[in-house]
């Protein structure tokens, strides 16, 4: 799935939110054995190789602000990481890559694209 996905985005302009980074991060911390961690970070680093890391700044916090406020008056909230990510593909004029599983709740934030990937 990974090298497939990293494929799909080769041609596209795409970013890598920090908070995403910080979540394949932490999947390198609890990977259980060293060979394991060292193929998550192998994986990481070939994919911010290609793609630049966005930071948190505060152009996307004024924006993760108003879609937090929107989100919570219509008792619509997600998950702070994901409105992160949100928060930083509108931004940027970006549409947010969800894998297989859809991840619907992206779809709740308003004038965010949101493009499925895989099967």
């Amino acid at each position: 799935m990974w090298d497939r996905l990293v494929g799909e985005i080769a041609t596209e302009p795409a970013v890598l939110p920090a908070v995403v980074y910080a979540e394949l991060l932490v999947g390198v911390r609890l990977a259980g054995n060293a060979r394991r961690a060292a193929t998550r970070r192998a994986k990481i680093d070939a994919l911010v190789l290609r793609v630049p890391i966005v930071d948190f700044d505060a152009a996307i916090a004024g924006e993760w602000a108003r879609l937090f406020a929107t989100l919570s008056r219509r008792g619509e909230l997600i998950p702070s990481n994901d409105l992160a990510v949100a928060a930083t593909a509108r931004h940027l004029g970006f549409s947010v890559l969800v894998g297989p599983d859809d991840e619907r709740h992206f779809r709740r934030v308003p004038g965010l694209q949101v493009t499925k990937v895989g099967r």
